[in-house]
């Protein structure tokens, strides 16, 4: 018989870091909205959660290596928004926020939950913050959760 081992949404008593970018405040207090609504859904005090602002999304792997170091999080939730400009600076600031929490992600030791938007305009970027493309903070909350549930069922 095939062992399969995954997680679920029942780690509620763990405890979440959201690692938050300010700039594009307008779309990224609804994925904070959405992350939070949706961990405090599956049973997640909200004695658990700690919300850490930074400026944008650039520092929020800086952050989010600082959180995960800290051995007082079970998961970190990433969330910020990029919205591309008329310049170069949209790729290398997506491009190393990506690259940043990659990395992070693998020597951390801890999930780390990717829910920065990276989008081509204003529009999507709405849209994928709560109105017809869903909310990604939501995703990006139920995803740490199901890994932190998924790492307990390892470790067992």
């Amino acid at each position: 018989m095939i062992k399969t081992i995954e997680g679920d949404f029942s780690a509620n008593t763990a405890r979440f870091a959201l690692v938050v970018g300010r700039f594009n405040s307008f779309v990224v207090d609804s994925l904070v909205q959405g992350a939070v609504d949706a961990l405090k859904r599956h049973g997640v005090s909200e004695n658990n959660l700690t919300i850490i602002r930074v400026p944008g999304a650039f520092e929020i792997p800086l952050a989010v290596q600082k959180a995960a170091g800290s051995n007082e999080y079970d998961a970190v939730i990433a969330l910020g928004a990029v919205i591309r400009g008329g310049t170069p600076h949209f790729e290398y600031v997506a491009g190393e926020c990506t690259k940043g929490l990659g990395q992070v992600a693998l020597s951390a030791g801890i999930p780390v939950a990717f829910g920065v938007l990276t989008v081509d305009s204003i529009e999507q970027a709405i849209e994928r913050s709560g109105t017809k493309a869903g909310n990604k903070g939501v995703e990006a909350a139920l995803s740490a959760l199901e890994m932190v549930s998924l790492l307990r069922n390892l470790d067992t």
